[in-house]
């Protein structure tokens, strides 16, 4: 089934936020994952791990998401998590905050793992801030702050996914009142033309960002 042209209710929505070492994909690597699958109001799948980066992480990083390397010095490699991500991510709709940010990294490290994260349609809560809101920025906290959902812990891919979630549905029933059926439907209003699959090199995507560490 062509996750496009299936109905929003029918659709599985991957929620997923990465917390990382720094900025850039080719210099620094994932320490944190978060995925959860949403089909209607059903949860589908639930995926959280802090990852060993191979590398330490900078103490200013530390500072603003509150990982460090003694915290993943035992948490698996991205490379053993792969396989069930991917697993995970087949025949869904990726949604992010900043989503060129996460997939970014998350296709550097499938590459460093032998495997290629596939063209799956991708829908950006930033774009949907951008195009239909007036916030004070468009950071994810200010977004939920300002739209009154509750928030977590930033910058913990966990709390961010969730807060993600909450801020899509938002903008979701303002969609379907519009006249919204099916994830084409969306995408063609936040980011025409339909059908936009994340596959340029991540050389150039920008290493900065709302979704970036700092924001």
């Amino acid at each position: 089934m062509d996750p496009l042209t299936t109905a929003i209710d029918d659709a599985v929505f991957a929620f997923i936020d990465v917390e990382t070492t720094g900025l850039s994909p080719q210099t620094s690597r994932v320490c944190e994952v978060a995925l959860i699958c949403f089909k209607g109001n059903t949860r589908v799948n639930h995926f959280s791990s802090l990852v060993n980066p191979g590398l330490p992480i900078p103490p200013e990083v530390s500072k603003i998401h509150g990982i460090t390397g003694e915290m993943v010095r035992g948490s698996p490699s991205f490379g053993a998590l792969a396989p069930r991500l991917l697993d995970a991510l087949e025949g869904s709709v990726i949604v992010a905050h900043n989503a060129d940010f996460d997939l970014s990294f998350l296709k550097m490290e499938f590459a460093r793992a032998g495997l290629r994260l596939p063209e799956l349609p991708i829908i950006d809560t930033l774009h949907m801030a951008r195009g239909f809101g007036a916030f004070s920025n468009n950071r994810l906290g200010t977004i939920a702050k300002e739209l009154a959902l509750p928030a977590g812990n930033r910058h913990r891919a966990l709390s961010d996914v969730e807060t993600t979630r909450k801020i899509f549905e938002h903008f979701m029933v303002l969609f379907k009142k519009d006249g919204a059926a099916t994830v084409a439907d969306i995408i063609r209003k936040i980011a025409p033309p339909p059908g936009y699959c994340y596959n340029s090199d991540p050389k150039n995507r920008p290493a900065s960002g709302p979704g970036s560490p700092g924001a």
